[in-house]
Order: structure tokens, then sequence, then C-alpha cells
């Protein structure tokens, strides 16, 4: 497992919190999953009043990591005024960084992104960034001091899938040395499985779990397909090719005249 800011995850599964219909289910979608990483949403009127105090201790008690984030924030001053509060809160360098620009499509401002990137890379921050897969977005993320890149698979909440196939393909051979992590937009098992065969370290999603009919099944679901992914990719695929080849050898085929 590569490291992600010097730490080595336990697996690549990244679960977010929100949505769930309860705690209780919360801490069992956690359970199931094995997840190594919790991201958690700060909204700043909760950190000034230290509002929602019990479920950071809920949070803290699934025993993973912990990556807030910047969700909901617009603007580079929102981002980093954000970030600077969760690190209060949680007492962690790391942030997952958002700055939307869209909202239909909630896709990230890449400018406003990198900006804020590099603010809180000076600051001492430890920056996941929610990007796109545009190549020269991700290079301009990397020398603004971010270590860890995190593209879209597909619009937040959206269970599309992996959108764009090339473009992910085309990241991961550009930046081979360089932590991956495919953030938003997956809905089923099956593609989280895809993007780890694509050659990507890990994977965050949490509306295709905490909206499912049994977020506990659910987790546990995505973890296996994080898994088999991953072990696929470590064990070289085939490569496809357009026709047929037989599996069966033809030496010793008996032939009728």
């Amino acid at each position: 497992m590569r490291d992600f800011y010097g730490t080595t995850l336990a697996n690549g599964f990244m679960l977010g919190s929100a949505q769930y219909p309860s705690p209780a289910i919360l801490a069992d979608a956690f359970k199931r999953s094995g997840a190594s990483v919790a991201t958690v949403s700060l909204r700043r009127e909760s950190g000034q009043d230290r509002a929602g105090q019990d479920f950071w201790h809920l949070i803290r008690d699934l025993g993973v990591h912990i990556l807030p984030n910047t969700a909901g924030c617009h603007s580079v001053k929102e981002a980093v005024t954000t970030a600077h509060m969760a690190r209060e809160v949680f007492d962690t360098k790391w942030i997952k960084l958002e700055v939307i620009g869209e909202e239909d499509t909630l896709q990230p401002d890449v400018f406003g992104l990198v900006e804020a990137a590099r603010i809180l890379s000076e600051d001492g921050f430890q920056v996941f960034p929610y990007t796109t897969e545009d190549l020269v977005v991700a290079d301009r993320l990397l020398h603004a001091g971010c270590e860890v890149l995190m593209p879209w698979g597909a619009p937040i909440g959206s269970g599309l899938g992996l959108n764009n196939i090339f473009g992910l393909r085309a990241m991961r051979a550009h930046f081979p040395d360089v932590p991956l992590v495919i953030d938003a937009g997956l809905g089923l098992p099956s593609q989280a499985a895809r993007a780890m065969e694509l050659g990507f370290d890990a994977v965050l999603l949490n509306t295709a779990v905490a909206k499912a009919g049994d977020p506990a099944a659910m987790a546990e679901a995505f973890a296996t397909a994080i898994r088999a992914g991953q072990l696929a990719a470590i064990a070289d695929p085939m490569e496809p090719r357009d026709m047929a080849a037989p599996s069966t050898p033809v030496i010793g085929k008996a032939f009728l005249e």
C-alpha cells in the first residue's frame, strides 16, 4: 500500500460519514467495511460553537484515520478558513480540499483549488485535493505542495461510476509515483473494483453506502470489491485482444478424414 504523507493505510477504502440513517448504522457500516479512513465535514458554525461533539466522539471511536474536508466551500477564503477550523477541532494536518465551482455538477473550481492548496501547503497542511482528471491541473497541484491527488470518477453523489476511463488511465500513467484516489461518483462495488484495476491506490465514497437499503452490507461489498481490484492490478492482468485465441492447445487433437 502506498504512503499518504508518510502514513501507510491498511487498505484503500476511504468512507464518508454523512447521510446515514442513524449513528448506529454508520458505526456498523464502518465496522463491516474495515475502511481505513473516515472523511468528515465540518460546518463552520459547528466548529465555532463546538456543537456536534457526540458525533466527533463517535467518529474518533471508529479507530480510523480522520480526513476532514471543506465540503460546500465555493471560494479560496472559505476553504482555507474551514481547513483551519478543522485542524483545530480534529488535531490533524490532513485536509480534503474542495473548492466547488459549478452547482449542477459540483465540479471543482480548479483555479481556486490550486490557490487554496498552495496557501494550505505553505501553512503545514497535508492536502488531499478533490480535482478533475486534467493533467495540467494535477501538475499545478503537485507544484503547489500536494503529494496526493483525488480525481473524480463522476459528479459527487451521482453513482455514475468512472466517466472518463481514458483520462483516468492517462493520469495514472503520467504520475506513476503519486498516490491517486478516486473521489466521488461511484455507485456500485464493481466500479470501485475497476478503479483499483486501473492502478489507483484508493477510493473515497459516501453516498453509495449511506443511501443503500442496507448500508452496512453495501460497505462490506465495496470493501470486497476494492480488495479484488487491488489484487487484480498486482496480478498483472492479460492484455485484451480483438481476435479469439483458443485456451486449449490443438496439438494432439484427433482429426477425422
